[in-house]
């Protein structure tokens, strides 16, 4: 905001090298720090963060976006007052001199005592909270895990539903497979069977066959040379 940049660049000059009368008083104050405000990056969270899939290094231009759009708010809040930080913090300040000033000249501007100040935080860390919670249930949901009522299955669900019906078709098809090859086996040995029956019952049949055209032509022979004299 404009605004606070402003008040921001002016800050260190006016609360901490200002040779008024007032100004050794406020430099003083700066020196103490805030009671219950830890110098910590605003955004840290105790909460374990899950691991990092490889190859992700940063985060998406669309979640800095939506974490954007979470935290705006009216210019009087907490997260007003960590820009202001910031922004004193650019300048060179650190420890409880960067967070005193940067109050000193944030209360100045919005009239919020410390303790609707840290209030303020409070609110900022539950809506954090909530949309994150929020967020994991939806993320739980988009992998199946959880269902969440008149919501419509995720793609990945879907994909996943896929993947198991194909899987159980392919099971089939292999106990079809499996199945089908068994009676092509029985098959291929009935007919391996039934061809030496077929060749052993030819070559019966041309056994007797021979048998019977030799004697008869023995029969025949023997007729014509005993007989036709």
């Amino acid at each position: 905001m404009p605004l606070f940049d402003n008040i921001a660049k002016a800050a260190k000059d006016f609360f901490i090298e200002e040779t008024t009368p007032t100004g050794p008083a406020l430099a003083a104050s700066a020196g103490r720090p805030l009671p219950g405000v830890v110098p910590l990056a605003f955004g840290t969270s105790p909460v374990a963060a899950p691991p990092t899939p490889a190859g992700i290094t940063q985060p998406e231009q669309r979640h800095l976006d939506h974490i954007q759009s979470l935290l705006a708010g009216d210019g009087k809040d907490f997260v007003a007052y960590t820009k202001m930080v910031k922004s004193l913090q650019a300048s060179g300040l650190s420890g409880p001199i960067l967070y005193q000033t940067a109050f000193n000249a944030f209360t100045a501007v919005t009239g919020l005592d410390l303790t609707t100040l840290l209030n303020s935080a409070e609110q900022v860390e539950l809506k954090l909270t909530a949309d994150r919670n929020r967020i994991l249930e939806r993320h739980r949901e988009k992998l199946g895990e959880i269902r969440i009522p008149n919501v419509a299955p995720s793609a990945l669900v879907q994909l996943q539903q896929q993947e198991q019906q194909l899987q159980l078709a392919l099971t089939e098809l292999a106990r079809q497979l499996e199945e089908k090859q068994q009676q092509l086996q029985a098959t291929r040995q009935q007919l391996q069977e039934q061809q030496q029956k077929a060749a052993a019952a030819l070559a019966s049949y041309e056994m007797a066959h021979a048998a019977a055209a030799t004697e008869l032509q023995a029969h025949r022979q023997a007729t014509q040379s005993f007989l036709l004299k």
